[in-house]
């Protein structure tokens, strides 16, 4: 792996303990304005010195994402989509260029395959093209296990979803939690990242990341989970007790309780 790409892949997935905590906010490309993201601007502000780093859409970031303030923040860019819940989700294609995604100076850049589903072979494709623009520009590559309605989230289902990303190329994988997760992990070759799927209340996404972490995940990558919570603040901060500092479930529930009660405290005074 070339220097310059292992060194956006450093900005990502931290050195000092391996892990990461990617805050996803790419969901718009297809749900459109959904809970929690109607005003990303507003959101992202505050939470993005706990994100080791940030997937957005390119219109997002552009648009809501101040440039001084994501200063110390390693974007990574979701470059796949063009369709959204309306119509045939593995119907994607390649929306942004790497031109463009290197204008934007980003760390990485994303990407969904849908192993199984009715347009495998031309996301498979789609990735294997972005890992080739990856490798001559030095831009690691995330490819995202997405997972239709009629696809089992299982560990032989995502076991070989991953190891397919990572075969084509892929320098780190997304994909969801399951049973037998140690599977999904050790036959994969290249990180994998959690991801957060489905808004679960707050100790149980807690125990999901413990989970994940504990049987070998290089991190996560939560959206909802964060950004529908009661508190972002809170729980971005919570979930990075767990990833970096291997803090149990309980005792990041709360640190989870205690910040969102001082940000009640302070909105009070006001």
């Amino acid at each position: 792996m070339q220097w310059g790409l292992r060194n956006r892949l450093s900005r990502i997935i931290k050195p000092d303990t391996g892990r990461t905590v990617m805050l996803a906010v790419d969901h718009g490309y297809f749900l459109g304005p959904t809970t929690g993201l109607e005003d990303p601007g507003a959101l992202l502000s505050p939470l993005l010195q706990y994100a080791d780093a940030l997937m957005p859409t390119r219109g997002v970031l552009r648009a809501c994402v101040d440039p001084a303030e994501a200063a110390g923040t390693p974007i990574a860019l979701r470059v796949s989509g063009g369709n959204s819940i309306l119509g045939e989700l593995s119907d994607e294609g390649l929306t942004v260029s790497m031109e463009d995604a290197i204008r934007l100076n980003v760390s990485a850049v994303a990407i969904s395959i849908y192993v199984g589903a009715a347009n495998q072979h031309r996301t498979l494709i789609n990735l294997s093209r972005l890992v080739d623009e990856g490798e001559r520009y030095g831009i690691p590559v995330l490819a995202v296990t997405a997972v239709g309605k009629d696809m089992a989230r299982d560990a032989r289902y995502l076991s070989l979803a991953c190891r397919i990303a990572a075969e084509l190329g892929a320098h780190f994988v997304k994909t969801y939690y399951c049973e037998d997760f140690e599977r999904v992990v050790r036959t994969c070759p290249v990180p994998l990242v959690m991801a957060g799927g489905k808004k679960l209340p707050e100790p149980e996404a807690l125990q999901l990341t413990y989970d994940a972490i504990s049987r070998g995940a290089a991190g996560v990558d939560m959206g909802r989970n964060i950004f529908q919570a009661e508190s972002p603040l809170a729980m971005i901060q919570a979930v990075r007790a767990v990833v970096h500092k291997g803090e149990k479930p309980k005792k990041a529930y709360e640190l989870y309780l205690s910040i969102k009660s001082g940000q009640a405290k302070k909105k009070g005074k006001k």
